[in-house]
């Protein structure tokens, strides 16, 4: 048996940070990843705008990458790439972590683990997309290594099927490869990703994005020859009478992702309906004592940044990791807030700051954020406006609170009224 104090589990940008913060407070610390490669998707994402929070410059992703992966190997780190996880047991305070790669079957022991194990992209399944099974039906993620890594050429003229931001990056790099965009088509009435990917993706190639649009049906025998599109009412529901062909030989989806939490649901950790990732406290640590979570298997980030931040806090926390019997207070989140992570706060809550990430739940213009504590209100912060595409973070101090057990805390964010800004000018 080989034994660790922390097995941090996933080699992407959060694992690498965990893996690194752990090994900073100094415990014994060993990174597994399934890939050949340290890095996760930054290894494809050759497009810069990473590191402007965490390094302070303009990065691709590789380059952010390999910042990290260049710590580790000058901390010595212990990495097992091509290495999967296949079963993760707890035995008393401790976890037996089993692993198969090409030196065959082992175990590894730790007193905590870090699950790092990002998310996955929607397929076309899960969005109930009718017809064929053509070849030609990518997701964004894998155009993408299509196109950057393995240099293939996936598609001539092609439609974007959702405006997230992996597809509003990919309709710029195919257009730039030659390829025909011909349109990026979201079934919400609003655009699904970061309003500087919709400026410097679209409007600057002119590609069209049509809103309130979805793709119902695809197309072709062996190949995509076309799809049909249809306009949505309120309830995203298409309109037979707004049918039109489109013809095209690929679609790329764009549709969503979602934390990757198979290993988490097999130590029964509970997960948050709201993120589809763990319900978690301060620390990052889940429903399980000495499980802890980061990046995107907690929720879905906007941001390499904040899924390095979550990673350094997981990491260090596990590495300090002790049994010892703790109560949780639970957040709960009022009107206008899609979610709140983390979803609890230890009641003995130590550190002065505590990082706390949010969404609203629709487009709001002049809002406020109110922390209320029993209905009294703790904290407050204006937003000239907000949007569920554009994660939110912020830093509060809970411990100067001395929260109880039974205390109710709430996060509300409240419109402006219109009488009020108007004498505010």
């Amino acid at each position: 048996m080989n034994r660790h104090d922390v097995i941090v589990i996933g080699g992407g940008p959060a694992g690498l940070a965990a893996a690194i913060a752990a090994h900073r407070e100094g415990a014994s610390t060993l990174l597994i990843e399934r890939e050949a490669r340290l890095g996760g998707i930054l290894k494809q994402c050759i497009h810069d705008g990473f590191g402007l929070v965490h390094f302070k410059e303009q990065l691709t992703g590789p380059e952010y990458a390999e910042r990290f992966i260049e710590a580790c190997h000058q901390q010595g780190l212990q990495m097992l790439t091509l290495t999967f996880v296949t079963k993760i047991e707890k035995h008393g305070d401790i976890f037996i972590v089993s692993i198969v790669n090409r030196n065959g079957v082992s175990k590894h022991a730790a007193k905590s683990i870090v699950l790092a194990t990002g998310c996955r992209e929607r397929t076309a399944k899960q969005i109930f997309i009718h017809g064929t099974r053509p070849s030609g039906v990518f997701t964004a993620g894998t155009a993408q290594h299509y196109i950057n890594l393995l240099g293939y050429m996936p598609t001539k003229q092609c439609v974007i099927l959702g405006s997230g931001d992996i597809g509003l990056i990919m309709a710029r790099r195919l257009t730039l490869e030659g390829a025909k965009v011909l349109g990026v088509y979201e079934a919400k009435a609003t655009p699904s990703g970061l309003t500087r990917n919709i400026h410097q993706c679209l409007y600057d190639f002119d590609i069209p994005l049509h809103l309130s649009k979805t793709v119902t049906r695809v197309y072709g025998g062996d190949r995509l020859t076309g799809v049909e599109i249809c306009a949505v009412d309120s309830q995203m529901n298409p309109l037979p009478e707004t049918a039109e062909y489109i013809e095209c030989d690929a679609l790329i989806l764009s549709v969503g992702l979602i934390p990757e939490n198979e290993l988490a649901e097999t130590l029964s950790v509970k997960l948050d309906p709201k993120t589809k990732g763990p319900i978690c406290n301060e620390d990052f640590m889940t429903s399980v004592d000495g499980v802890f979570t980061c990046g995107n298997a907690l929720h879905v980030n906007d941001l390499v940044d904040y899924v390095s931040e979550s990673g350094d806090i997981a990491g260090a926390a596990a590495a300090h990791y002790t049994q010892a019997p703790h109560s949780e207070i639970t957040f709960h989140t009022g009107q206008n807030v899609a979610y709140i992570v983390p979803q609890q706060l230890s009641q003995k809550v130590t550190a002065e700051k505590t990082v706390l990430y949010f969404r609203s739940a629709k487009p709001i213009e002049r809002c406020q954020l109110f922390i209320k504590v029993n209905n009294d209100i703790v904290y407050k912060k204006s937003y000239a406006f907000l949007k569920p595409p554009e994660m939110e973070r912020l830093l509060f101090d809970f411990s100067a609170l001395n929260l109880q057990s039974d205390d109710h805390v709430t996060f509300e964010i409240e419109e402006e009224s219109h009488d009020l800004h108007h004498l505010s000018k």
